[in-house]
């Protein structure tokens, strides 16, 4: 069964084109290297939580946007191989900038999946 990469993380809002040009960039890395599909998300309708929610699992601040994405692969291993290569390509490596976002309150997990429909 395939494997998830899976990510959640505040994005100014102001960063919108950069991080959706990024992201497309990493979408054609990603996929080089093994993965079948990366899905990005920009919060439309990402409610604030009393306990829990995906604005205070990031400390989302009122300038910023949850953005939600994942990375579906073949496999653990090709997806171990894919990651171990694309995490080390120029392309999606920060510029003088750095990133769009603030990736200290980024929130990433890998999961294998149980139940495909």
């Amino acid at each position: 069964m395939s494997y998830v990469d899976g990510f959640v993380v505040p994005v100014p809002t102001r960063n919108k084109a950069v991080y959706q040009k990024m992201a497309e960039t990493a979408a054609v890395v990603f996929k080089e290297y093994g993965a079948l599909k990366l899905v990005e998300c920009w919060g439309d309708n990402v409610p604030d939580g009393k306990v829990t929610s995906f604005p205070l699992a990031v400390q989302c601040q009122p300038d910023e946007t949850v953005v939600f994405s994942w990375i579906i692969w073949p496999s653990r291993e090709i997806r171990d191989k894919g990651m171990e290569k694309a995490m080390t390509d120029p392309r999606i490596q920060p510029d003088a900038d750095g990133m769009p976002f603030d990736g200290e309150r980024l929130i990433y997990g890998s999961f294998e999946m149980i139940v495909e429909a």
